[in-house]
């Protein structure tokens, strides 16, 4: 999973340079690994979901389905220009994707500025196009917003978590929150890539800044 080659672009692609679009769509098991339950729609109607990305999906992806209200997980591409790309070229930095998490959940069990703080602790959104060791545009840090109120609340959390940073030294944060377009699942074999894989590799490493929502 680490892509450290120093050739990657770190620029998004403009529509004019961005791989074409694919007609045929990445195959996978419409079922969640760990829980059974539907990764895809239609899902309960009591559920909401939300989608974030915050460095390479397999870490980011259990992070999320290990919380209780989840009700399931998939990981995919969000962000981005081609029309269901697959993972050669999202990684070639050619598609304008970032790897993302798709977080079906129970806004009676867990809400929304809860997944929020799991975000904004679990990884480093100061970053630009990479996280950590991983380095790309596919490694970049999103909140694709799901409504109105997602967008309020997510811009709202940035500012608070940013207050926390420079208490910590570290700097602006690079994160991306725009409405979201698409979620395009990845391959079968990325989906709960870390139940199927135990000692998979995992690149998510926060900073040791806490989330006050009180600062917002």
């Amino acid at each position: 999973m680490l892509f450290q080659q120093s050739n990657k672009p770190l620029e998004l692609p403009s529509v004019e340079s961005a791989i074409p679009d694919r007609l045929e769509k990445i195959q996978f098991n419409p079922m969640h690994f760990v829980n059974g339950n539907s990764i895809i729609e239609p899902v309960p109607g009591n559920l909401e979901k939300a989608v974030f990305g915050l460095g390479c999906f397999w870490g980011a992806e259990r992070l999320f389905w290990e919380l209780d209200g989840v009700y399931s997980t998939a990981a995919g591409y969000s962000g981005g220009i081609t029309v269901n790309p697959n993972y050669e070229e999202v990684c070639s930095g050619g598609t304008g994707h970032t790897e993302a998490v798709l977080v079906f959940f129970d806004p009676a069990k867990i809400s929304y500025q809860e997944l929020l703080v799991a975000f904004w602790e679990s990884h480093n959104p100061t970053q630009g196009m990479r996280q950590g060791n991983d380095l790309g545009t596919q490694y970049r840090s999103a909140i694709y917003v799901c409504s109105e109120s997602q967008k309020t609340e997510a811009e709202a959390s940035a500012a608070a978590f940013q207050k926390s940073l420079l208490e910590n030294s570290y700097s602006e944060i690079t994160t991306e929150i725009r409405e979201l377009a698409d979620f395009y699942y990845a391959e079968d074999y990325h989906q709960q890539y870390l139940a199927k894989n135990p000692n998979g590799y995992c690149g998510l490493a926060g900073t040791g800044a806490c989330y006050k929502p009180e600062l917002s």
